[in-house]
């Protein structure tokens, strides 16, 4: 399983999700507010996302230590009503 951090953070958050894996990389889609979000992982020589979880209206690549930033962007956001 991939994009761990990410998961646990939309758990958190109470944030229905689908996750799906190929080729080894993972890939997440989800609602929040009305929007449509994704994350999808990639590797090209070296490991990266596409998403747009900052800029919901556009899509950026992010590497690095992808999955603890977009982590920490989503449990920035505000709670789910239960």
């Amino acid at each position: 399983m991939r994009l761990e951090k990410v998961q646990d953070a939309l758990k958190r958050k109470k944030i229905e999700y689908s996750y799906t894996e190929e080729d080894g990389c993972g890939s997440i889609d989800f609602m929040f507010r009305g929007v449509r979000y994704h994350v999808w992982e990639y590797e090209d020589n070296g490991w990266g996302v596409e998403a747009n979880l900052r800029n919901a209206g556009r899509s950026e690549e992010i590497e690095g230590d992808y999955d603890t930033i977009l982590s920490e962007e989503i449990l920035s956001w505000p709670d789910m009503i239960s």
